[in-house]
This record gives C-alpha cells, structure tokens and sequence, in this order.
C-alpha cells in the first residue's frame, strides 16, 4: 500500500529537479553568451558551449535543439531584460530628463554586467542568420516621447522645447552611449552617464535648451 504522504514527497522532489534545470539553461545561456562575444555565432561550437557550462553535450540538447536555437534564446533572454526597464521608464513618475537618465543608468549597468544582455544585443542577421534588427532605437524614440509628450500636457516642458525634438536628443543620448561603449565600457558608467547628462541637459533646462540647434540635426527614427 502506497504511504499517504508520498505523493507529497512526489510533488516535493520535483522542485530541486525544476531548479536544477532552470540553473542548467542559464548557465548554458551564459557560456553561450560568451562564447559569442569572445568568438562569434560561426566559430562557437556546442561541444565548447556545453564544456564552458560545465555540463554534458546531451544537457545542452535537451534544452537547445540547434545552436541556431541557442542563439535565439540569448537573443530573446537580452531583450526580455529591456522590455522589464522599458516598462519601468513607462510607469516612472518623474519628467522625461529625469526618466531616461535613469533608464539610461540601468539600461548601460545592466549590458556591462551581464554577458547573455551584451551578447544578445550583439547579435547581428550576418552573423547570426535567422535574427532580426530589434530596431531599439524607434522603439526608444516612441517611448520618449510619450514621456515628453506627457511633460507637455502637464506644463512640465520648458517653454520654447517641443516633445519630438526632445525625444530625439534623448534617443540619441542612450543609443550613442550604448554603441560607444561597445569599444570602451567605461562609457558605461553610471557617474559619466549622470555627468554627460548634466552636461547635455544642465538642470533647470529642457532637451531642447541645452542642444540648441545641434538637436535638429538628429534624424527622427523611422515610424
């Protein structure tokens, strides 16, 4: 007769397998990572992906069918990661200059300090074929200016700026950093990005203001 409590311990014993498996993928999904940014997408191997994670070849094919598979889940892990600090700029409270810093601070801390978030956003259809441009830059330009559309409404704009060209200046500000840091990671750090912005927009005025006409010549993305 079966004891009544094992169908608990059934239940119980699951939990370390399931927590087991989800530290396998990540670890899978880091070696990949740095894989890729050490090597590219063509020269990283899944023999050396699996060794990098310290797990078996049959460990890393029962989460990844193909490296193109692998690939794509880096890729889609990196922009899980920006759509969790897109939705917290969208729900911050604070004025767009304030709002994009922030988002900027995360945004920039978060790709030096993960590797599978800097190697998904890496991944290009030419090396990499299958994965499509995220095309964050439109999507960051609509967000701001959502953000300073709103500062509008609500009398927060300095007099004489103007949302778009706001969200402009504010879109160029973010991608400039994330694509100079790329070379130079210290472009990444959370003090020069508050110190570049103080510089670019000194408190007290709008996007606008502090670029002048130099904002203009920004081109708005593509809709």
């Amino acid at each position: 007769m079966r004891c009544p409590h094992s169908r608990t311990r059934d239940r119980t014993d699951t939990v370390p397998t399931q927590h087991r498996a989800i530290q396998s993928r990540q670890a899978l999904l880091r070696s990949a990572a740095e894989a890729f940014t050490e090597k590219g997408v063509p020269a990283s191997g899944m023999v050396d992906i699996s060794r990098r994670a310290r797990l078996s070849k049959g460990a890393l094919y029962f989460h990844f069918a193909s490296k193109e598979d692998l690939t794509f889940a880096v890729r889609n892990e990196a922009l899980g990661a920006l759509r969790i600090l897109e939705d917290e700029l969208a729900r911050a409270p604070h004025p767009a200059r304030t709002a994009v810093r922030d988002f900027a601070v995360a945004l920039l801390g978060r790709v030096d300090t993960d590797v599978v978030v800097r190697a998904g956003l890496q991944l290009r259809p030419e090396t990499a074929p299958g994965i499509a441009e995220p095309h964050l830059e439109q999507r960051w330009f609509t967000l701001f200016l959502e953000k300073t559309t709103a500062d509008q409404t609500a009398g927060q704009l300095p007099p004489g700026d103007a949302p778009q060209r706001s969200a402009r200046l504010l879109t160029a500000l973010v991608v400039g950093l994330l694509h100079l840091g790329q070379e130079d990671r210290t472009w990444w750090d959370k003090d020069v990005v508050r110190d570049l912005w103080e510089e670019m927009l000194p408190s007290g005025t709008g996007a606008a203001g502090a670029a002048g006409a130099g904002a203009e010549s920004v081109p708005e993305p593509a809709h």
